[in-house]
């Protein structure tokens, strides 16, 4: 009787991963979920475009008050504020996506997986990166067809769009890190109520802080919505204020490090107990 060889099964190799490839991946799983749902995204700017257009004609004679010092129409002015607005509020929702994948299993499920704990986070700060980058050149389009332009030009939009990231990403992770800690809807609602509107007008996204109270002069110069508000109006503008400009930005981006840090240790801690 002839024995008969078989040819042996090769076994694929598993393929390497590294923090890049793996951010990569589940970058591409967050956001093809995006893709899959546009009217999440185009929802997101209603809101804004409503602020942009309802304030702009509203509040419009508010730039012939003595002392305004503002060159330009009102809606140009207010253009970067929503833009901030925008990157707060929408980014404070975050930690609801964190809430539902873990109500879901889908993060749990994750973690038994040989993707590195940092690129499940990075994925994260990365798809709100990108839906803030998105959104803020809607709402520059939009102003721009209402009448605003922009003397800065090309420059001023990008660094704008980086402000706008950076405070998106700082708001985000925080909101991450309550969805984490409390694993409640109403907490992150909660939060965001207590901060938006104190925050939105204790900035010079509606009016100049040189014709606001001396307290809320105060408040509003350690305001980061208020830094990024005055980024943008400044990198828009026809003589930019550069130096102004990289500090804002530099504490802009100090800020954002720290609260990443903070949401990755707390990931890092939930992660253990599961």
């Amino acid at each position: 009787m002839t024995a008969i060889d078989y040819p042996e099964r090769t076994v694929p190799a598993p393929v390497p991963t590294t923090l890049l490839t793996d951010t990569w991946y589940l970058t591409g799983r967050k956001l093809h979920a995006l893709v899959r749902q546009p009217w999440v995204l185009a929802f997101s700017v209603i809101q804004p475009a409503i602020w942009l257009f309802l304030f702009g004609a509203l509040f419009h004679k508010v730039i012939d008050i003595p002392g305004f010092g503002y060159q330009g129409s009102y809606l140009a002015y207010l253009v970067p504020g929503i833009v901030a607005l925008n990157a707060m509020s929408g980014n404070m929702w975050a930690g609801m996506s964190m809430i539902e994948e873990i109500e879901r299993g889908t993060l749990n499920r994750l973690l038994v997986t040989p993707a590195s704990r940092l690129a499940i986070m990075n994925a994260s700060v990365v798809e709100q990166a990108v839906a803030t980058t998105v959104q803020t050149l809607i709402i520059v389009v939009l102003g721009y067809a209402g009448g605003a332009r922009y003397p800065g030009g090309v420059t001023g939009i990008i660094v704008l769009v980086i402000a706008a990231v950076g405070i998106g990403v700082f708001w985000g992770a925080l909101s991450n890190m309550t969805g984490m800690l409390l694993r409640s809807r109403e907490a992150i609602i909660g939060v965001y109520t207590f901060f938006m509107l104190p925050l939105m007008f204790l900035s010079s996204a509606f009016i100049q802080t040189s014709l606001m109270p001396g307290w809320m002069q105060a408040i509003a110069s350690r305001n980061p919505l208020n830094w990024e508000v005055q980024v943008g109006r400044s990198v828009l503008s026809a003589n930019p204020d550069w130096a102004g400009v990289a500090i804002r930005c530099g504490g802009i981006l100090a800020l954002a490090l720290i609260a990443i840090a903070i949401s990755v240790t707390t990931f890092r801690s939930y992660a253990k107990n599961v």
